[in-house]
């Protein structure tokens, strides 16, 4: 079974071969059709109008761009000009949060067709993906229980699933991109921060803060980046290289994130590095020290809590009260930072990411390699409980944490499905600035393990 490629289906439309207005129809069969919960609004009107539009260009002999007809799915973080927007909460944000903002905008120009906002976590606020206040999406993995689907961007990877989207926009703060990937069985790329302007995005972290996207593919990613990229300023993107499996080395973390994660996730996930290894990557056991103590650390909330609660206070004040005790809780202890603590973790964050990507050059080391999440995603109904939610919270960012506080880039590739019969997801952790080299060999390794539907096969929920 076979999906065709972002870049098969924009090209498609810019040739008149097909129409952007078919694509949007698909889409809204498949959303029609579907009981996954992953958006709070979906815009089928909206969408209709913007296909047109580009089917209009097409017809003038206008370009409409490389994304021509391509549907995207928007996390309920980020302004949608006409469309509302919660961020999670009880309430409807003011009017201004819906303007529009870098990678929305990009995403137009390029001829994307936007069809609805997916639900996130309150304030994305969690890496759980539950949302008391608008729903909480299902798993597709699981036919019997509703399981989470990773947070915070917790309705992107369900969204590609039901068919209604073939990008699905996200933000990854500690890992609210690659968590739902892993969670979900699809990928998910984390880009360096400050790579890409955050505008138009409801604010979690100042500091770690980054826009992305999930695709089913590597290489959709890679052609997705590679379009958009331009338009935050890097350039023309480069030509995509010939590289060799072969010379690529990925560093194996002795401690840490292998240790804590759940031996059949650990399995599964050596499974498919040694399934590179085969193919003629070089394994290298590796000492990290930085990633556990950056991992550490962020899950300490020393940085993220203080400017969640100042961001909260400045944008939407009053509205601390409102919030779901899985947000409001956590928050608490956010005045307890003082601002000398707050200033040396901003330091001391610095520090290891030049040690950490000191000894990666010296050693020849290209990548990183880490389970993304070291757990399953648990079922919805074993979180009922506050201890238990923040238990598996803080397991659910400790795989992905460290690279956000390092700066690094990531992505998660599904590595196959662990004893529960849930996705997996690899994690390739890339230097910092080294975005299209992640890609590029993301596709490599894709193009050896193969896509999510030749891995993992088709989610129980979508056959049964």
């Amino acid at each position: 079974m076979t999906r065709p490629s972002i870049a098969a289906v924009a090209a498609s439309v810019r040739s008149g071969k097909s129409t952007a207005r078919s694509l949007v129809e698909d889409a809204l069969r498949h959303h029609e059709a579907s009981d996954l919960g992953a958006y709070i609004v979906f815009d089928a009107e909206g969408a209709r109008r913007q296909a047109d539009a580009v089917d209009a260009a097409v017809a003038r002999g206008r370009d409409p761009g490389p994304l021509a007809g391509v549907t995207v799915s928007v996390k309920d973080l980020y302004g949608v000009q006409g469309l509302p927007i919660h961020a999670g909460t009880r309430r409807e944000l003011p009017e201004r949060w819906q303007r529009e903002g870098f990678l929305v905008g990009a995403l137009r120009k390029l001829g994307a067709v936007i069809v609805g906002k997916t639900h996130t976590v309150e304030l994305a606020f969690g890496g759980v993906g539950l949302n008391p206040n608008t729903g909480t999406p299902v798993n597709p993995w699981d036919a019997d229980e509703h399981r989470v689907p990773g947070g915070s961007s917790s309705g992107a990877g369900v969204s590609l699933w039901e068919g209604s989207s073939r990008i699905a926009l996200g933000s990854d703060t500690g890992g609210s991109v690659r968590i739902p990937a892993s969670a979900t069985g699809v990928v998910g790329h984390r880009h360096t921060t400050g790579r890409w302007p955050t505008t138009g995005v409801v604010p979690l972290s100042t500091t770690l803060d980054t826009v992305g996207l999930l695709t089913h593919t590597a290489a959709d990613s890679r052609y997705a980046f590679r379009a958009i990229d331009p338009l935050a300023g890097h350039g023309t993107p480069p030509t995509p290289p010939h590289p060799a499996l072969a010379a690529l080395t990925i560093g194996i973390p002795r401690h840490g994130l292998w240790q804590e994660a759940h031996p059949s996730v650990a399995t599964t996930v050596r499974q498919a590095l040694g399934d590179l290894e085969a193919a003629g990557a070089r394994l290298v056991d590796f000492d990290a020290p930085e990633l556990q103590e950056a991992g550490e650390r962020y899950l300490a909330g020393e940085l993220v809590q203080p400017e969640r609660s100042e961001s909260l206070e400045r944008h939407l004040p009053g509205w601390t009260a409102i919030l779901d005790p899985t947000v409001g809780k956590r928050l608490e202890s956010a005045h307890q930072v003082s601002a000398v603590d707050y200033i040396a973790i901003l330091r001391l964050r610095r520090r290891l990411s030049a040690r950490l990507h000191a000894r990666m050059e010296s050693h020849g080391v290209e990548l990183l390699a880490t389970p993304t999440l070291p757990i399953t995603p648990p079922p919805l109904a074993a979180l009922s409980q506050l201890d238990a939610y923040r238990a598996v919270n803080r397991d659910m960012l400790s795989g992905t944490g460290p690279a956000s506080m390092l700066d690094m880039c990531a992505v998660s590739l599904p590595a196959g499905l662990d004893e529960c019969g849930m996705p997996a997801g690899l994690q390739l952790i890339g230097r910092t600035g080294t975005d299209h080299d992640l890609l590029d060999r993301a596709v490599l390794a894709e193009e050896v393990l193969g896509t999510n539907l030749a891995r993992l096969g088709t989610p129980p929920r979508l056959t049964g």
